[in-house]
C-alpha cells in the first residue's frame, strides 16, 4: 500500500475551476481496482492550497492511474492553473495497515 500526499497551489482565478475538474478526477479515481482512498482536501487558512491524499494498492496500481483517460486530461487541463509545480511525496504505511479500518 502506498499513500501519497500531493501539495497544490492554484492561481486564484482558476480555483473554482480546479475544484470542478478535480472532482471529476476524483470520481473516476475511485472507481479504479488499485484505488483505495482519495480524498480533494483543502487547507482551511489558505483557500487556494489543496492536497490530495492517495492510497493506491502498489507501485503498479500508481503506474495504471497515471495511464488512465481522466487522469492525463485532469493533469493537461489543471497545469496552467498553478501557481508552481505540485508536490507529490510518497509514503509507506506503518499503520493501520488494514484500509478497513479507515
Amino acid at each position: 500500500m502506498i499513500v501519497t500526499l500531493v501539495q497544490i497551489w492554484v492561481k486564484g482565478d482558476y480555483k473554482d475551476a480546479f475544484i470542478d475538474a478535480t472532482v471529476k478526477n476524483q470520481a473516476e479515481t475511485l472507481k479504479e481496482p488499485g484505488n483505495l482512498r482519495f480524498d480533494f482536501l483543502q487547507d482551511s487558512d489558505d483557500p487556494l492550497k489543496f492536497v490530495l491524499y492517495e492510497v493506491f494498492a502498489d507501485e503498479q496500481a500508481i503506474l495504471d492511474h497515471k495511464a488512465t483517460t481522466h487522469y492525463m486530461t485532469w493533469r493537461d487541463i489543471v497545469a496552467d492553473w498553478m501557481q508552481q509545480p505540485r508536490k507529490g511525496v510518497k509514503h509507506s504505511v506503518i499503520s493501520p495497515l488494514d484500509p478497513a479500518v479507515w
